[in-house]
């Protein structure tokens, strides 16, 4: 975001902590943001780590329940719309179809359990909001999928990756890309069906097996470390936390409403590792 945002005319003010900490009360949550002077307010901090938030429940509600409510709050007394970025993990993964918007959650573990606690505050808060569910999150940026089987393929020969959970690889920046184009939507129309519930999630299904195939694929005709995969179940790689075996998310509604279609996983996928690679 705060590289895209100003090549397309945006000024972006990136607050992290410790001027902003989302574990912090929510007065100095409100100063921090209220100091900034937005336009406009996207909350895409949280706590991510999936297996630690089993023994941490007090801190990941903390951070993805109570703090997305206390940013909402903030957003409504300062008068600004507000993006909230969820999670595919608010459903369990037993069905066997695309998720909708509609249809009913049912977290597996704390991670899920908190964000859509999130998810529930922000709706309740605040009526200018659009939420955003999105999944299976890559970047040229921090740790993520794609950045582990580039440092793992340039070790070793075959990589173990799960082949029975599927989902929609989503490139952050997309992600960034639509959620400023959703932005500007909500700042040019007061429209109900701008804001409410979204998905926000790469075009086309994979396995992380899948993905990482592309990914090797992508890194060797860019000239980068490569590895055959090695497929195997989910009861071959247990977790403290269980991980949705269908995070397939539809985003249709997003479709219709922003007339945001987003693109193809595997070329966004070349995009990423290609850049990744050239930065090495």
């Amino acid at each position: 975001m705060a590289e895209l945002g100003p090549e397309l005319g945006y000024e972006v003010v990136a607050i992290g902590r410790p001027e902003l900490d989302l574990a912090d009360a929510p007065a100095r949550i409100a100063e921090a943001l209220e100091q900034a002077r937005p336009d406009i307010i996207i909350s895409a901090a949280a706590y991510t780590a999936v297996d630690r938030a089993e023994s941490e429940n007090d801190l990941a509600f903390a951070v993805n329940a109570r703090g997305a409510g206390a940013v909402a709050d903030s957003a409504r007394c300062l008068g600004v719309p507000l993006l909230h970025l969820s999670t595919d993990y608010v459903f369990d993964g037993s069905k066997p179809t695309s998720y909708v918007e509609e249809d009913s959650t049912r977290p597996t573990g704390v991670y899920g359990r908190s964000k859509l606690a999130g998810e529930q505050l922000v709706l309740d808060t605040h009526d200018d909001v659009a939420v955003l569910r999105t999944a299976w999150v890559y970047s040229p940026f921090g740790a993520n999928f794609v950045k582990t089987m580039l440092r793992l393929a340039g070790g070793a020969d075959e990589v173990r990756v799960v082949a029975d959970q599927h989902g929609n690889p989503t490139s952050a920046l997309d992600i960034a890309e639509a959620l400023l184009t959703v932005a500007a939507n909500l700042l040019a129309s007061n429209a109900a069906e701008l804001r409410g519930l979204f998905h926000l999630a790469g075009t086309g299904e994979a396995s992380w097996a899948d993905l990482a195939e592309q990914v090797f694929a992508s890194s060797a005709e860019a000239g980068g470390p490569s590895a055959r995969v090695r497929r195997i179940g989910t009861a071959d790689y247990p977790t403290p936390a269980k991980r949705p075996s269908n995070s397939r998310l539809s985003c249709e509604r997003l479709r219709h409403a922003h007339g945001i279609a987003m693109p193809e996983w595997r070329s966004s996928t070349r995009r990423v590792v290609r850049r990744l690679v050239e930065q090495c």
